[in-house]
């Protein structure tokens, strides 16, 4: 049995008049994060971090901002292809652990949500995927609200 570790980071600024997407989410909040996707970046750590452990560099190695394909993509889209290839190569999640990094807004009681649409994306259960959230208590631009960062980190196993 083999097993890879891999660990993913993101950060977008925030943007009036976009919807914020987090985990595959919509919530309601004044600004979303701006992107040449939908910026989700709970989907784009956790497709970092997969990557990552199959050393294929990130995300947007795969799918450039300068590509006009991508420009507003479905973050969970993009998720779902980097898992194929993971799975492809005979790769299965053992277990993911997603932070996301916000000062607003009150991210737990979207948790469980997020928990099971990124878990749906990657076609696995809800029990191998963990998302919380973390309020920088107002430090950096983080603290200020100016973005939103998340990571994550994934163990993959193969036989």
């Amino acid at each position: 049995m083999r097993f890879k570790v891999g660990q993913g980071f993101d950060f977008h600024p925030l943007e009036a008049g976009r919807k914020l997407i987090l985990g595959g989410v919509e919530i309601a909040h004044t600004a979303g994060l701006r992107g040449h996707s939908d910026a989700d970046v709970a989907a784009h750590a956790l497709a970092n971090a997969i990557l990552g452990a199959l050393g294929e560099g990130d995300l947007g190695l795969h799918f450039p901002d300068n590509d006009q394909r991508y420009l507003g993509a479905d973050s969970l889209a993009l998720l779902q292809s980097v898992w194929k290839r993971a799975t492809d190569l005979g790769w299965k999640l053992v277990n993911a652990d997603v932070t996301i990094m916000a000062a607003r807004p009150k991210l737990a009681p979207h948790l469980p949500a997020m928990r099971a649409r990124l878990a749906m994306a990657l076609g696995v259960e809800a029990g191998l995927m963990n998302v919380k959230a973390s309020n920088p208590e107002g430090l950096g631009a983080l603290g200020r609200g100016d973005g939103m960062a998340s990571a994550a980190i994934v163990m993959l196993q193969a036989d």
